[in-house]
């Protein structure tokens, strides 16, 4: 893409190798505008006057090369400045909303920059698209709300029903495709695009380390950094081409961290060297491939500023991110109903002097819209550090007015398509069947149904499970006897008897050692079962079990390969 200044990639590369990305990002002076240098990387002044900016856009310290052009950044630089400052405040915001109505009065009386959908404002994909088409429609805005969601696929997706099911975005590190990952979220994002959605709090930029991580998992693409940034800049252009953003999470990387931000706040220990060369990558091929925005995390950086979350801290956000990285683009908070940054004294104030741009969910919008308006009236904020802040977001969703919208459930083979490409096969033949005659699968009810649905349409034979008791006591004319053996009867658990080969579908906990056991979401489970068949799913969707259906009856074999160490587990697949 066309940018006013070089491009970041050799520079960026260079310091990451020199482990320099620490210098000078502690005690970085913060004045009213939250501007300023992170540290010694100033550049040093001369004689010669600075020449004056060219345009709007210009004068806020804003650069091309993520997205908008200079045309759009300078209209929305333009129309920052004919708001007033409760709707400056207002802008930055987006916020979650109650019910399955389009949250319009609420938008409109805090001039709330967009809103968040979650699973509790969904009740069919009908409804949602009514609610975002009427919301878009009734909020008098000259440019596009943003009305973002979390949907990842596996475990992380908000709307559900008639919309596509897609895997856990493991699947992509197993399959190690990145073209098929591309189409794979561009058929997402058409989806979501159609439903009135136009950002996507995804994909997980994180390097998961293991069991130990709590949060990330199989939100990841796996445990090698490289592979992780082909496939989340992969993911990413996919939103894009649908004309959808996607926001690159959790910076600076959660996926080594053992402490679940949700419930408190994680401190990464390691040095800013070390997370260069795994967490860190990931994010600097974000930003070289000039994707539009990145999500921070609330995680602690101990080599950079001991004990202020990321989120909120400068030198992590403006010193790292954007000057040491070079990114230009929209920075987004994690939300601000986490425990991580709970207790905190206005932490919206904090994420815009650290350099962010969108304030996410805070637990009170109203509060928080006063609580930026206070900090640019009494000089703790920067009028124009908000300005620049609401012109990026304005910028980036007018590039992305228009899109490519398709109707629920149009991503299904595209889904399909991921799955039998990821599916992997740790144990067992990997020509030929893998059972024989019935099997009868076990697990939760998703799973199950999906399971039974897509071996009846391959025509595989389904064996049924029986629970049968011991015939029940007769009768010796002895009351007493009689009375005490029909009790112990009575207390009897019945047995369990599976009529086939038993199919273990699941998401967690121990494994049995008998017949196939699939791990449907992070694969570890499969190291602590000696089963004679243990395979990968990373997804318990329809596709998902379609192809593993067909893997089981020896139709396609299982190019998988997984994509994280699993102790226990011999082979990576076949």
């Amino acid at each position: 893409m066309p940018s006013s200044r070089p491009a970041p990639r050799r520079r960026t590369a260079a310091l990451l190798a020199l482990g320099v990305l620490a210098a000078g990002c502690t005690g970085a002076p913060d004045g009213p505008d939250g501007g300023g240098a992170a540290g010694s990387g100033d550049v040093a002044t001369t004689d010669a006057p600075a020449p004056e900016p060219r345009s709007a856009s210009q004068r806020l310290g804003l650069r091309t090369g993520w997205g908008p052009s200079r045309a759009e950044l300078d209209t929305a630089a333009r129309r920052t400045a004919r708001l007033s400052l409760p709707e400056l405040a207002g802008q930055v915001i987006v916020a979650r909303w109650s019910g399955t109505g389009a949250p319009t009065a609420l938008v409109q009386r805090l001039h709330l920059g967009g809103v968040v959908v979650f699973a509790d404002n969904v009740s069919s994909t009908d409804q949602l698209r009514r609610a975002t088409r009427g919301l878009q429609r009734d909020v008098d805005r000259a440019w596009p709300l943003l009305v973002a969601v979390d949907q990842e696929g596996g475990t992380v997706a908000r709307v559900r029903g008639q919309a596509t099911g897609f895997p856990a975005f493991m699947s992509t590190g197993a399959a190690g495709d990145a073209a098929l990952t591309r189409r794979t979220y561009a058929a997402s994002g058409r989806e979501l695009r159609g439903l009135g959605i136009n950002v996507d709090l995804a994909p997980d930029a994180d390097v998961t380390t293991g069991p130990g991580d709590p949060v990330i998992g199989s939100r990841s693409a796996g445990s090698d950094p490289a592979a992780v940034a082909r496939q989340v800049v992969a993911a990413a252009r996919g939103f894009r081409d649908a004309g959808v953003v996607p926001v690159v999470k959790h910076f600076p990387g959660h996926g080594s961290l053992t402490t679940d931000s949700h419930l408190a706040l994680p401190v990464q220990r390691r040095p800013v060297a070390a997370l260069a060369r795994t967490d860190l990558r990931p994010f600097r091929a974000a930003v070289e491939a000039g994707l539009p925005a990145v999500m921070t995390g609330h995680i602690a950086v101990a080599d950079v500023d001991p004990g202020v979350p990321a989120s909120l801290s400068r030198p992590v956000v403006t010193g790292l991110l954007r000057e040491r990285l070079g990114f230009e683009g929209v920075v987004m908070s994690d939300a601000l109903d986490m425990a991580a940054v709970s207790g905190r004294r206005t932490p919206a104030v904090q994420v815009l002097r650290a350099g962010g741009d969108v304030v996410l969910m805070p637990p009170d919008p109203a509060a928080t819209r006063a609580a930026i308006v206070r900090a640019v009236r009494d000089g703790r904020l920067g009028r124009d550090r908000l300005r620049q802040a609401a012109a990026r977001t304005i910028a980036l969703l007018e590039h992305h007015r228009t899109g490519d919208p398709a109707p629920p459930g149009s991503g299904r083979a595209a889904s399909r398509r991921l799955s039998a490409a990821a599916v992997t096969v740790a144990a067992g033949a990997c020509r030929g069947p893998l059972v024989r005659g019935a099997v009868v699968p076990l697990g939760g009810d998703a799973a199950v149904a999906a399971f039974r649905a897509a071996a009846r349409s391959a025509g595989m034979a389904l064996g049924e499970v029986r629970y049968e008791k011991p015939p029940r006591p007769e009768s010796t004319g002895r009351r007493k006897k009689d009375r005490a053996a029909l009790r112990r009867w009575r207390r009897t658990e019945p047995v369990r008897v599976v009529d086939g080969t038993p199919v273990h579908l699941l998401s967690g906990g121990a494994a049995p050692d008998t017949g196939v056991v699939v791990a449907t979401d992070r694969p570890y489970l499969l190291g602590g079962s000696s089963a004679p068949v243990r395979i990968a799913t990373y997804g318990e969707t329809p596709g998902a079990m379609s192809a593993l259906v067909d893997v089981l009856l020896g139709r396609e074999r299982a190019p998988g390969r997984l994509p994280v160490d699993v102790p226990g587990v011999a082979r990576r697949g076949c």
